[in-house]
């Protein structure tokens, strides 16, 4: 053990406060980035006064299905309001915090070789379980208490400028839905998706053949969006000869990319490098990316009952989706407004690259605690 490491045992303890008195009927669960959550179990008929009351400065745990999700769902309560845990998470609490510091543990927590290590100690069951004193066991680096308050302080800072920068292109993008929805107010004219560009739907290339997965070319797939106007990150990337096994569907940066199956269906982004997508997307090379991803992001909705109905998940087949009829300015009046709109979205995409940047550099910060 490096010399100002400690077993996590002797800084933690157990805690089990009761909803006895119905104090609150708020129920969280954990996801696996580590946040609370507003609990999607079904509470109808549930005693209430049995589930753990978790306040400020506590920490809870779902120690059940470390083995499957290969993570330890913990997170730290920060709300001055008291909510309600399941009686089967660990809710525990730091001994003294003049020793260890509630944000600087909560950092630990996030570490990927923490989850690591919580992963090898589960048990054998179906999800793979953890145990308390399994838990205890772990060991973690325990630097004098304003050294922690540097570091806590250090994070918290590039925390809230991703925030900030989050922020604003919240504003940018609602500063673009006004201008577009300004100019479409009055328009009768229609015209289907597949006039505004080339539609492409992307294929996965044969995971039998190792050699077409590489780093060369970013492999879009509809976990990628997660909500950003522009994609700057691929979990998956393919090699140049596995991109050109299926050289059609190469798609340039400022494509608008469509999910088209399942519950991402209809949510829209934009690419921002040379990539390709998989089968469940459908992308749309044009003139106008900046116009057509607010058109399809305005009628998310309707767009998601194009399903084909054969199955219980939604399918927007090619051909629905290339037909798909938006309200569309004359071409004077449609040039001008994507030029005004890509002043911002070129904003958006810098502020998402610098989110990028200071994303990293957290990681980077919680990842070199242990040195």
């Amino acid at each position: 053990m490096k010399s100002n490491y400690d077993i996590l045992g002797n800084h933690i303890r157990l805690i089990d406060n009761r909803n006895k008195d119905s104090i609150t009927d708020r129920v969280l669960g954990i996801n696996i980035d580590k946040f609370f959550m507003p609990s999607v179990a079904n509470v109808i008929g549930t005693d209430l006064s049995r589930y753990k009351l978790i306040t400020k400065g506590r920490f809870a745990c779902n120690p059940m299905h470390v083995g499957r999700d290969e993570r330890l769902p913990v997170a730290l309560y920060t709300e001055d309001e008291p909510a309600i845990v399941s009686p089967a998470y660990f809710m525990f609490e730091i001994i003294d915090n003049s020793i260890l510091n509630e944000d600087y543990l909560m950092m630990w927590f996030r570490r990927p070789e923490f989850d690591r290590l919580c992963w090898l100690r589960t048990d054998g069951s179906v999800r793979g379980g953890i145990t308390w004193e399994d838990i205890c066991r772990l060991e973690l680096p325990v630097p004098p208490i304003e050294e922690q308050r540097k570091i806590v302080k250090a994070y918290q800072t590039i925390t809230d400028r991703i925030e900030l920068k989050k922020q604003i292109n919240d504003n940018l993008e609602n500063q673009a839905f006004a201008l577009f929805e300004k100019n479409i107010a009055n328009v009768d004219m229609l015209q289907p998706i597949c006039s505004f560009g080339k539609v492409i739907t992307g294929k996965t290339p044969p995971t039998s053949v190792p050699e077409y997965y590489g780093n060369d070319i970013p492999f879009i797939k509809t976990p990628d969006m997660h909500g950003s106007v522009y994609i700057t990150n691929s979990e998956c990337s393919l090699s140049t000869l596995g991109a050109d096994s299926q050289s059609n569907k190469y798609i340039p940066e400022q494509t608008v990319v469509v999910a088209c199956i399942g519950a991402n269906a209809g949510e829209v982004s934009l690419t921002s490098y040379l990539a390709q997508t998989n089968q469940q997307i459908n992308a749309v090379v044009t003139k106008y990316p900046c116009f057509l991803y607010l058109s399809v992001k305005n009628n998310t909705v309707e767009l998601r009952t194009l399903g084909d109905g054969s199955s219980t998940m939604i399918n927007i087949n090619k051909t629905a989706f290339e037909n798909y009829e938006i309200p569309t300015p004359e071409i004077d009046l449609l040039d001008l407004l994507e030029n005004q709109l890509k002043e911002l979205f070129a904003l958006i995409l810098y502020n998402q690259q610098e989110i990028d940047r200071l994303s990293e550099m957290k990681e980077l910060l919680v990842i070199q605690l242990s040195r």
